[in-house]
């Protein structure tokens, strides 16, 4: 790859693509290249990409959440969205104190299919709809600023978005409520299992033992070992 110059004739001016995309996409877009030390890339697919995702932003923001108030309400998918909100927070946080702006958007980028899947089941509470995408347009303004205001105010705020607080997390709302364990006979992958956090270590025993996919490589052979490793698997010796 060569470096952009004009002695070379391949340096891209933004304006055009300022014009067509809005000065918040190509921003956006830069930022997304790559890790900001490094940059990469131009890529035209790229930048669109970038735009679709202010588009779908966009059409988020503007939901009218009061037709949530009309369907019935999951609440494990109230518990779903809070938890992938303060998971977002949290990371986009970390990676913009860190110039890490790539994965901060790709976050961002994830949030918002979390919000259109969430919407499309309609099974959320208005004031858990209305905070995850309250503080999503908050953690956009440094990014895509002009478009980020504009939504904060569509939103029904009536000062800046660039006047307020920083989001802030929650360590329980962000915390996983599962885990998946890797379930291991005689050393060899034979299923994942997804149990509680926290779960006690004979627990986590007996449901490996008892997993249907396990089953049929321990039918009739002695489990001399079941050996733990909290959080990661669980390995079966049998012979």
């Amino acid at each position: 790859h060569q470096k952009m110059s004009k002695s070379r004739g391949n340096v891209i001016a933004p304006d055009d693509y300022v014009s067509e995309v809005g000065a918040d996409v190509v921003r956006s877009y830069l930022m997304f290249l790559g890790p900001w030390e490094a940059g990469g890339d131009w890529s035209d697919s790229g930048i669109n990409g970038v735009a679709r995702w202010a588009n779908r932003v966009w059409e988020v923001a503007n939901r009218d959440s009061s037709e949530l108030d009309h369907s019935p309400v999951n609440e494990n998918s109230v518990r779903d969205v809070q938890r992938a909100l303060h998971k977002t927070i949290k990371k986009v946080s970390d990676d913009m104190d860190s110039f890490k702006f790539n994965t901060a958007i790709a976050s961002l980028m994830e949030l918002t299919n979390t919000l259109t899947q969430a919407w499309e089941r309609s099974d959320l509470t208005s004031d858990a709809w209305n905070e995850a995408v309250s503080n999503l347009v908050a953690m956009m303004a440094p990014i895509t600023p002009y478009l980020s205001e504009e939504l904060w105010e569509a939103t029904g705020h009536e000062s800046s978005v660039h006047t307020q607080s920083w989001p802030e997390w929650d360590e329980s709302l962000a915390a996983d409520e599962t885990i998946t364990l890797v379930v291991q006979v005689n050393g060899r992958l034979r299923d994942r299992i997804e149990v509680p956090v926290g779960i006690e270590e004979d627990t986590a025993k007996e449901t490996a033992l008892s997993s249907p996919k396990i089953q049929p490589h321990i039918e009739g052979k002695d489990v001399s070992k079941v050996i733990y490793v909290p959080g990661r698997l669980v390995n079966i010796v049998a012979g």
